[in-house]
């Protein structure tokens, strides 16, 4: 069985009905969990809201880097993270490539979720584009030694991965290891250790091959799976079970839906 470790559920331009189909869809192939993550605070309740129906969803609670603009206080963030339906906090972290002009504004954003995480147990979802310097240094600088996190959609270095799992941290690829232009992201794939690894879509975005160019979902995580198999020469199975168990050692506040 699968999990998708990193989907925007309400991002897909899709009504309720069709939300379900996709969710279902998935299911078929084998996936056992959704994680839902945020990425405003503002937008948070309608999302809880359009996932609550599904026992097998979970989600997360954060302002992503790119999403400065609806970016709120730290005692609105952690009050907005006791709320019990959720599991992480994030998706947080630094982003250069598409916005930095917003670093300072992201900078202390970024701080303000690794405090919340301390302070709530639970674990971070970081995005990390053209920051690694930063990204690794705030984390050596604030994160408490019980704050465990994962770097969603890597695409960075196996340096930058290396230093992520020296402080306890899961490193998760996304459909991009499928495309024809990710040859070194295959490299570092390779040498990262199972036990460390996890697998998501990314959904609405970053649709695997042989699916680029339509909507990504949930269901596409397979194609994720299969490829990171065949480059780690295990099986798919192999690499389902152990990516699983990862994810639920990770976020340990997911109820697992019993099949």
């Amino acid at each position: 069985m699968f999990v998708d470790s990193h989907c925007h559920l309400d991002r897909l331009k899709q009504s309720p009905e069709e939300l379900a189909q996709t969710l279902n869809f998935a299911r078929t192939r084998g996936v056992e969990h959704f994680l839902c993550v945020c990425v405003s605070v503002a937008d948070f309740d309608s999302m809880l809201e359009t996932v609550r129906q599904f026992e097998d969803v979970s989600v997360s609670c954060g302002v992503h880097p790119l999403h400065q603009d609806e970016a709120c206080s730290y005692q609105v963030l952690l009050d907005k993270a006791r709320h019990e339906d959720v599991v992480a906090i994030g998706e947080t972290g630094l982003d250069y490539f598409y916005s930095p002009e917003s670093k300072d504004v992201q900078l202390v954003s970024f701080v303000d979720h690794i405090k919340v995480a301390n302070e709530t147990g639970k674990p971070l979802i970081i995005h990390t584009r053209d920051a690694r310097e930063d990204t690794i240094r705030l984390l050596r600088e604030h994160k408490a030694a019980h704050t465990q996190g994962v770097l969603h959609c890597f695409t960075e270095t196996l340096e930058m991965a290396q230093a992520a799992i020296e402080m306890d941290f899961y490193i998760s690829i996304s459909g991009i290891v499928t495309f024809h232009s990710a040859n070194e992201l295959r490299e570092v794939v390779k040498a990262i250790p199972l036990e460390r690894l996890l697998i998501e879509t990314d959904s609405p975005w970053l649709a695997p091959v042989p699916h680029r160019g339509k909507q990504n979902q949930p269901g596409y995580v397979v194609e994720v799976a299969e490829f990171i198999a065949e480059l780690k020469g295990i099986s798919v199975e192999q690499l389902a079970r152990i990516t699983t168990q990862n994810f639920y050692t990770l976020f340990p506040l997911v109820k697992r839906v019993a099949g």
